[in-house]
């Protein structure tokens, strides 16, 4: 076969094989779907149902602490939900070098906690608000600094390149949503407030196999992962957790409000 037609049959291979990876059958013979294609679609519209059941939306609002927000963005890859996650700067005073969402502290002009999350995303990685599907708040965390902080989960395009800031963000990473209940290498930390609390705290190291890098995360970052995995998947998780997976809602909220009452008790006494 001449040099001419080989290349050609090669680009014939190339747009039959794009072509078939939109075909229904494509994902279900374990392939990657293609954006948009009905595969896709499916996944995001069952995660939606599920996650609109637990939206809070300003619920806890007006509880009397300062305000964050981070935003969790979930992604359709090779057929699966994954969950994007940046490294902070080692430039920055507070937690250099440890895994988050994009997010920050609440802004005078912003609207709402959804403002925030895509406001500081777009400063964090170059994440365009319009390039991002809202679709709900869940219960909120407390941070070290008795940050009122409010997970905001939304759909972005697989096909999303980062731009990260290198004055607050030193990577970004996926990571498979599953592994937040079914990981490879975990652990669990228990801890105590001052005022008596006690509470778990998850630890994951997840070796990436596109930076070839381990990363851990844990804290509040991994509380909201976890939360998420359990809100989309309904399964129980190789570890243990602190909520009633029958009752997921409630339990969840009153795990909240239970860690709001430690805190503010603490502060009370701290007047």
């Amino acid at each position: 076969m001449a040099a001419e037609e080989h290349e050609g049959e090669q680009e014939r291979y190339r747009i039959e094989t794009a072509f078939l990876r939109c075909l229904p059958g494509w994902a279900a013979a374990g392939r990657k779907p293609c954006p948009g294609s009905p595969e896709a679609d499916s996944i995001k519209e069952k995660a939606r149902l599920r996650l609109r059941e637990f939206d809070v939306r300003d619920r806890f609002s007006h509880l009397p602490l300062a305000r964050a927000s981070v935003l969790l963005p979930l992604m359709v890859r090779a057929g699966k939900l994954h969950l994007l996650l940046t490294v902070r700067s080692m430039q920055l005073r507070r937690s250099p070098g440890e895994v988050c969402f994009p997010g920050g502290k609440s802004d005078a002009t912003d609207k709402d906690e959804i403002d925030t999350a895509l406001r500081e995303a777009k400063e964090e990685v170059g994440l365009q608000p319009e390039k991002v599907e809202v679709i709900c708040r869940l219960v909120p965390g407390i941070d070290k600094m008795n940050y009122l902080v409010t997970p905001v989960v939304g759909f972005i395009e697989d096909t999303f390149q980062p731009s990260p800031n290198p004055d607050e963000v030193s990577n970004v990473f996926v990571v498979p949503l599953e592994y937040f209940i079914k990981p490879l290498n975990y652990q669990t930390v228990p801890y105590k407030t001052s005022s008596g609390y006690h509470g778990r705290m998850h630890s994951f190291t997840y070796d990436d196999p596109e930076h070839k890098m381990s990363f851990r995360i844990w804290g509040l970052t991994a509380h909201f992962a976890v939360f998420l995995a359990l809100v989309i998947f309904r399964r129980r998780p190789t570890f243990e957790i602190d909520y009633d997976l029958d009752n997921l809602i409630s339990s969840s909220e009153s795990y909240f409000m239970n860690l709001y009452a430690s805190v503010y008790e603490r502060k009370k006494s701290n007047i």
